[in-house]
């Protein structure tokens, strides 16, 4: 209690000292709501974004944008991409509130994903609710994007889907410093040591959806290597308020984009595919 009644006081303390000309304070602002946000109607929504900064354009001009709505008639079956290749380890890690949504950094860059010959090292999560992505048009209420960046600056996104149910072991672990970073744009928490795994990916049986796309947030980097994961996960109705009432949005989900002919790829491991194919 006295730990988290120091970040409560952390927390307030920044908010005032926003007011007083320290750069070191400003700099966590670059990625406030003042820059962008989810309103459809606003001429900072998603809608505009493109118009924001030149070098948001892409927002609008792209033709890879992401979210997308992964249709299963139009997938091409992929038993040839393999199962997720994983490393993660124990890492020091950041709770960060960056105004449109909350971010858990992880510290080490030892954690990574392979795809092909290339690293793609771990460097956070983040949620948005209700999910950006869909399935044959369904949208679920709550998406965690674990992002990963290679030694050439390319992107690599996991995306996982959640449904309301039980709570999510990592959000429950997180909870207490959600709330005291909340309505705090720019406070963060050093939390020592977490484990990435938390997640629990299944890597030897997890199917997912592969495709390449954008950030879903300005300025809408395209060529990114997205891996959605078909398997979809439990969180807690709270959880999903806590999350919402941290960044004070309803929302913080882009709209789909269109697929402009792109292919999706679903991988399926070999033994599950020819089940499919003797059907």
């Amino acid at each position: 209690m006295e730990k988290l009644a120091k970040q409560v006081l952390f927390c307030s303390l920044l908010t005032a000292l926003v007011l007083l000309p320290f750069p070191v304070i400003m700099s966590h602002l670059v990625e406030d709501e003042s820059e962008f946000n989810y309103d459809v109607k606003s001429k900072r929504g998603p809608y505009n974004w493109g118009n924001i900064k030149p070098e948001w354009s892409i927002c609008k001009n792209g033709s890879m944008q992401s979210p997308i709505n992964l249709l299963n008639k139009r997938v091409q079956i992929a038993p040839h991409l393999g199962k997720l290749h994983i490393n993660y380890q124990p890492s020091n890690a950041t709770l960060r509130n960056r105004g449109h949504n909350i971010m858990l950094e992880w510290l080490a860059g030892t954690s990574y994903l392979q795809i092909n010959e290339t690293q793609y090292v771990l460097k956070q999560f983040h949620w948005h609710s209700p999910s950006e992505h869909t399935i044959d048009g369904r949208r679920f209420d709550l998406e965690l994007h674990m992002v990963h960046e290679a030694s050439s600056g390319e992107i690599a996104v996991i995306g996982m889907l959640y449904k309301a149910g039980r709570p999510d072991p990592l959000l429950s672990l997180l909870g207490n410093h959600i709330k005291a970073i909340s309505d705090c744009t720019g406070a963060e928490i050093e939390l020592g040591v977490l484990d990435p795994w938390l997640v629990s990916i299944c890597r030897s049986r997890t199917q997912y959806y592969r495709y390449s796309g954008s950030l879903t947030t300005p300025p809408c980097t395209e060529n990114v290597a997205w891996t959605v994961l078909t398997e979809v996960r439990y969180v807690s109705r709270e959880q999903i308020r806590l999350l919402r009432v941290a960044v004070h949005d309803d929302s913080n989900a882009r709209p789909l984009q269109p697929i402009n002919n792109r292919l999706v790829k679903l991988y399926i491991p070999l033994q599950d595919s020819n089940r499919l194919v003797q059907r």
